[in-house]
């Protein structure tokens, strides 16, 4: 393994690229270090960084990095990273070490496998809000506004899947052949709710378990006329409106 000399406590700057490194000494007692080059080199995982919070450029671009997790996400003053001519594959776990990094302005990813991912421009450029380049390209506006619609819409989706407070991984559960036939109990007339309402749980052991009522309301928008209808001005009652329709039951 090749090896490379101790960088001064004072750089701010360090260039150890094109060393044929296939790993590298603990960095974090370099804490003013603000811009590394280790591109060039045999690297697979870069997790020497623990505290060189002030890095503002790294390079990593030309080695053999499978993976970046944990390894950037607490370098939030970084402004410019290459990770060009990687091995990349995993675009989301990649994309969360960029979380915090609000002023990353310029990020090289091109030439790793997840590169080559459906959407992986619009991808990157909605989760970096920052960005300004990607991949040698200027991030345009049109490429923000279209990164929007399509992850915010995913993002609704999966709201749309919460129900009572707790999200379905996989789903509302289906009903199947074998699966018991679930009938809700018929409906009473609102005069007898209103009866068991005023019945006393006291006076009636065992009941008191089943005075739980539920209702919902909805628009009856039978009474509101249809487009066509109105234009065709064939609708004459102006006196109904869409009524709020109650449905109570237990």
């Amino acid at each position: 393994m090749a090896s490379y000399s101790e960088i001064p406590y004072t750089y701010l700057i360090h260039d150890i690229s094109y060393r044929d490194l296939s790993e590298v000494m603990e960095l974090s007692v370099y804490k003013r270090l603000n811009y590394l080059w280790l591109n060039g080199n045999k690297l697979r995982t870069i997790k020497v960084l623990s505290e060189n919070y002030r890095l503002a450029e790294l390079y990593l671009q030309d080695n053999e990095l499978v993976e970046v997790e944990g390894a950037l996400q607490h370098l939030t003053n970084l402004k410019i990273i290459m990770l060009q001519n990687n091995q990349l594959t995993k675009l989301e776990d990649t994309m969360k070490e960029f979380k915090y990094m609000q002023g990353l302005e310029t990020l090289n990813l091109s030439k790793n496998p997840l590169a080559q991912e459906s959407e992986y421009r619009y991808y990157t450029i909605f989760h970096i809000p920052s960005l300004k380049l990607l991949d040698r390209r200027e991030v345009k506006k049109s490429e923000r506004d279209e990164a929007r619609k399509l992850y915010r819409q995913e993002r609704q989706t999966l709201v749309d899947t919460i129900a009572f407070g707790r999200r379905w991984e996989t789903g509302p559960p289906q009903q199947t052949k074998d699966t018991p036939l679930r009938v809700s109990p018929p409906l009473r007339d609102l005069e007898s709710l209103n009866q068991f309402e005023k019945e006393d749980p006291r006076e009636l052991p065992g009941r008191a378990d089943r005075r739980s009522l539920m209702q919902y309301s909805h628009f009856d928008w039978s009474k509101v006329p249809r487009v066509e209808e109105k234009r065709l001005q064939k609708y004459t009652n102006t006196e109904d409106n869409a009524q709020i329709v109650t449905v109570r039951f237990r």
